[in-house]
């Protein structure tokens, strides 16, 4: 059974060591619109590819002291004392960048504290340090002597080694002023660092080496939050934390597209940039060598301020579509020919580096709707899409300015028009990826709080369109990570029905679990993930690796009999069972002092109970019965009902207040009031009897699930008490595997020891 816990680096026990500056795990950063990669090109070479766009334009390759951006259980030790250390490397550029002997020319920036503990920053023309040419040299870098400025002696500022956080390279385009202005044509440029080595007493770094066993979850990862890492760093992550097979990968909305001044800002045109397309090309060709398949998740979202006017969703008042991330992301209008057009070559782009990589060629859809804000306007009223509907109807598009009241006649035949465009445009995008490549394999995804909304029935009309029915694609692909984390249950099984409407049949079916906003969110996003696998889902993600890695999220399957149900859902015999005796147990260590004081610990916060129901034997059909029961059981092997004879019903019992979005409550039972209260989880209620009410009313909608959970339909309204009376049996199992009792010594009197103990399930 999937399980997991969240790790943290106190937790690593096996370790490794690798080189200060070792390739894999330099990073990039810059500021937008100009994009950069870094990928290894070898054990001891990287290189940098630049697409610089304005005369300011500035990409920096970081070093970091502390590891950022590795699971907890596979990072590098934290030492910012780089005193003892020298760095060797073999410098190349291909001209795109201000060469290392120029004014503006490459400059290692250290930044620490100086050896009073003082905040500082030290600039180290590297140029200073090299041999050979400015565009291909041997730089040596001794941090025990190591100077800033940029003329040497006269501008020396020795360098404090001792107390270091980070240092980065900065790499600026030819042409570059410092002013805020367009290049005169966009430059791309490669830095190429090779015969990386360090070298000293202080050159190695222990690093966690976890090895976790495969345990069915697949990864979903997205370029946007990994752009500045290595596809080697990641590649070592996904292998040593048991995911294995297949990555789903979003190839991003924000650092992929080629971009050009149109004006008024930098739009998308052109296709992938070049450092995506490096990028990617090394990322697609090393999980290939690590035995991993590439989903390649294309999406209908662009960062808005890269998305060309004309291509953008639009409400009825002429406002863009704009999600909720800061800074916003728009949606593509599937009815924009040119948008369409651009996110197929994109799409084809993608196919051929998976074709180069020797990647079977795996395409996701990702999430193609009409967006809908939350103002609750419909965004369908761009002028490709109020057109192309003029021209196929004749009719003026209505306006919906609140999905939520879409009930007339015209505008559910709108909304089923736009499920038809939005149908045409994720079809033609599949016709053109399996055109591009023979037995290429197409996938949708779905995010279904976006197309099944209780509050807009009839949005699914747009968002849900027939034309995606079975076998329009290879797979189905189902998410809801926003009813996962919320804890609508019934949204999640809502979820499960899109399929059955689409007809896609299990075994082409995908679940992606997540997005863990916080740590707190995991438990049931792994409850989700492992519901989906009991489904027989044939991949089921956990989205998204940043989250997996900021949290320590570490996945394990816990081995066991399926074939062996722990627990039978039947009585203990009623009439031995009045007969028992026993009651709650608490765990309390008590420690009394010399001086009579005493130190209690509460190991439990809820009593266990325990119960002798030998003394309920009063006739030999008794014993029979009693040694039959105990048979079936197998001993110890599996929990019963037991009915306690002094506690075995609520009356209006507070399950909780309802906030409007969750629809899963547990049932409890509470003893005692205020801040001395004990709420027992109740898991084994009586069918039949339990009675449940919303803010004082006798509730419907809801059923009766595993373990006492109450699900509701529809979540209950912000702030009314939810509630239940009920009856309820205890879960227990024999606490012994055998029974010693003669019929002689029972007709003298001597009763059987026949011990119970409750058994936790919650």
């Amino acid at each position: 059974m999937l399980n997991h816990w969240l790790a943290t680096a106190a937790d690593r026990q096996r370790m490794d060591f690798i080189k200060r500056f070792d390739p894999r795990f330099w990073t990039v950063d810059f500021p937008r619109p100009m994009l950069a990669s870094v990928t290894t090109t070898g054990a001891r070479s990287l290189q940098v590819d630049c697409a610089f766009l304005k005369a300011n334009d500035l990409a920096g390759l970081i070093w970091e002291s502390a590891d950022r951006h590795d699971h907890p259980l596979l990072g590098y030790d934290t030492n910012r004392d780089y005193r003892g250390c020298t760095l060797r490397f073999r410098w190349q550029d291909d001209g795109g960048t201000v060469g290392l002997d120029a004014v503006n020319g490459p400059v290692l920036t250290i930044e620490g504290r100086d050896a009073g503990g003082t905040p500082r920053a030290w600039y180290v023309r590297m140029w200073n340090y090299a041999v050979g040419t400015p565009g291909d040299c041997l730089i040596t870098l001794d941090f025990d002597v190591l100077d800033g400025g940029f003329l040497l002696p006269s501008e020396a500022q020795r360098v404090w080694a001792g107390d270091i956080d980070r240092m980065f390279v900065s790499l600026v385009p030819r042409g570059f002023t410092g002013a805020d202005v367009p290049l005169a044509a966009g430059a791309g440029a490669r830095v190429t660092l090779s015969e990386i080595a360090c070298d000293g007493p202080a050159s190695t770094l222990p690093i966690g080496d976890a090895f976790v066993p495969p345990h069915g979850l697949r990864i979903a990862n997205g370029y946007d939050d990994c752009y500045n890492l290595t596809p080697a760093r990641l590649m070592r992550n996904f292998v040593q934390l048991g995911y294995g097979d297949v990555i789903d990968h979003y190839v991003g909305m924000s650092h992929v597209p080629a971009l050009a001044w149109d004006g008024t800002g930098y739009r998308a045109s052109g296709g992938l940039s070049g450092p995506a397309a490096a990028w990617h090309a090394d990322f697609l060709a090393r999980a290939r060598a690590s035995g991993f398949e590439i989903i390649l998740s294309l999406s209908f979202e662009l960062f808005d301020a890269l998305c060309p006017l004309a291509w953008k969703q639009r409400d009825a008042d002429g406002g863009a579509a704009a999600t909720g991330y800061a800074p916003p992301s728009t949606l593509l209008s599937p009815c924009s020919a040119t948008a369409m057009a651009w996110l197929r070559d994109m799409a084809l782009a993608f196919v051929a580096l998976g074709v180069a990589a020797g990647q079977r060629v795996r395409v996701q859809i990702g999430e193609p709707w009409w967006w809908v804000g939350a103002d609750q306007k419909l965004c369908a009223y761009d002028a490709a899409t109020v057109a192309a509907y003029l021209a196929a109807t004749g009719l003026v598009a209505p306006p919906i300015r609140d999905v939520r009241a879409a009930t007339t006649a015209g505008q559910r035949a709108w909304l089923d028009w736009l499920g038809g465009g939005l149908a045409a445009a994720t079809l033609a995008l599949r016709d053109a990826v399996r055109g591009a490549a023979g037995g290429a394999e197409t996938l949708l995804l779905v995010y279904a709080p976006q197309v099944l909304r209780l509050d807009a029935p009839e949005l699914h009309r747009a968002n849900l369109p027939t034309g995606w029915a079975s076998p329009a694609f290879d797979v189905l692909q189902l998410e809801d990570y926003e009813w996962v984390t919320g804890g609508d249950f019934a949204g999640q099984a809502r979820t499960g029905g899109i399929a059955d409407t689409l007809g896609y049949p299990v075994a082409r079916q995908h679940y992606l679990s997540g997005f863990a906003t916080t740590p707190a969110d995991w438990p049931r996003i792994v409850d989700a993930a492992r519901a989906a696998q009991a489904r027989g889902v044939a991949e089921t993600f956990v989205w998204a690796w940043p989250q997996v890695a900021r949290d320590g999220f570490t996945a394990f399957e816990i081995e066991g009999d399926a074939t062996m149900p722990a627990f039978h859902d039947v009585r203990f015999p009623l009439d031995l069972g009045y007969g028992a005796t026993g009651g709650p147990q608490f765990s309390t260590q008590v420690v009394t002092t010399g001086s009579g004081y005493e130190q209690r610990n509460s190991s439990w916060s809820d009593a266990r109970l325990h119960y002798d129901a030998g003394v309920g034997v009063r006739s030999e059909a008794d014993l029979s019965t009693l040694i039959a029961f105990f048979r079936a059981r197998r001993g110890q092997a599996h929990g019963f009902r037991f009915v306690d004879p002094l506690d075995h019903d609520a009356a209006n019992e507070l399950l909780g207040t309802g906030d409007g979005v969750g629809t899963r409550f547990d049932l409890v039972k509470t003893y005692g009031s205020g801040d001395d209260a004990q709420i027992r989880r109740i898991t084994r209620p009586v069918a039949g009897s339990v009675t449940i009410r919303v803010g004082g009313a006798v509730a419907t909608g809801w059923t009766l699930g595993a373990l006492g959970r109450i699900d509701f339909a529809a979540a209950p309204p912000a702030g009314s008490a939810v509630s239940a009376s009920f009856a309820f049996d205890v879960p227990v199992r024999f606490a012994e595997d055998r029974i010693d009792v003669g019929l002689a010594s029972w007709r003298a009197g001597d009763l059987p020891s026949v011990p119970l103990v409750e058994v936790r399930e919650a």
